[in-house]
């Protein structure tokens, strides 16, 4: 597990500049509403929903009922139960590890995991289970920084958000150079724009993602075989030339030289 957290930690570096910052402000915002450490690692351990913690702060504050709190929770990460559609496969046959997964899915764990292949010597769930834990990792330290600091230093935290854009951009970027067929994403981007338009951007996530799978579920036999012909192609082309890189030579891993972190989150 050692060789798979190694190998896989390069590929989670744009999450920890992201996750790092934003765990940081969180747990500002836990220390500044008069909630100390423990609470705060509690929720970063067991909750793990990024924006649902935000929000969680004025849950506490303000003394919100707890089924008030159950429903928006449900509807605020309702996302994710269209990103599990996509991983039935892979988590079958993984072993009672699949319920960390699971609980550990978050948007930019899915992003990584959809986007970069195991590295050469790492089998699957080994590098699933690697991911998911460093990205975890990553928000847990954050939290304890920023809770460990409210106490000692006065830090404006605006803008902090600003850090999950770039992050989403370079993964998105990822994705894109990781696949022949550009279709998957042109999917996304299409059916995010027109339920932008149709149901305004309080609304559209949803619909959103229920057009974005349906019409994968629709095109996926035209799909898959275009990628799968690009993987061999480049595998073929990389033993020849003696330059494959990890076990996926698209892409080795993300590009982190990209990533640009602002102070005015």
């Amino acid at each position: 597990m050692r060789h798979a957290i190694a190998k896989s930690f390069p590929i989670t570096i744009p999450v920890l500049l992201g996750y790092i910052p934003l765990g940081i402000a969180f747990g500002l915002m836990m220390e500044n509403a008069g909630w100390n450490i423990f609470w705060a690692l509690l929720s970063s351990v067991a909750i793990l929903t990024g924006t649902g913690q935000f929000i969680e702060v004025s849950f506490i504050t303000l003394g919100t009922a707890l089924y008030e709190v159950i429903l928006i929770t449900i509807i605020l990460n309702s996302r994710m139960m269209f990103y599990g559609l996509s991983f039935l496969d892979r988590y079958k046959e993984i072993g009672p590890r699949k319920w960390y997964l699971i609980f550990s899915l978050t948007d930019e764990t899915y992003a990584l995991l959809t986007a970069v292949k195991p590295p050469e010597g790492v089998k699957e769930k080994d590098f699933l289970l690697a991911v998911s834990a460093l990205d975890h990792s990553y928000w847990i330290i954050g939290t304890v920084i920023g809770v460990t600091a409210g106490s000692l230093l006065k830090i404006d935290t605006t803008g902090v958000d600003y850090v999950m854009t770039i992050l989403f951009v370079v993964l998105a970027m990822d994705q894109w150079k990781a696949y022949a067929s550009h279709e998957p994403v042109l999917i996304g981007l299409v059916s995010s724009v027109l339920s932008l338009v149709i149901f305004g951007p309080d609304n559209f996530m949803i619909p959103a993602l229920i057009l974005i799978t349906v019409l994968l579920i629709v095109r996926r036999s035209k799909i898959e075989p275009k990628v799968a012909t690009a993987e061999s192609t480049s595998m073929d082309s990389g033993s020849e030339a003696g330059m494959t890189i990890g076990a996926d030579p698209v892409i080795p891993c993300p590009d982190t030289e990209s990533i640009m972190v602002t102070s005015d989150e």
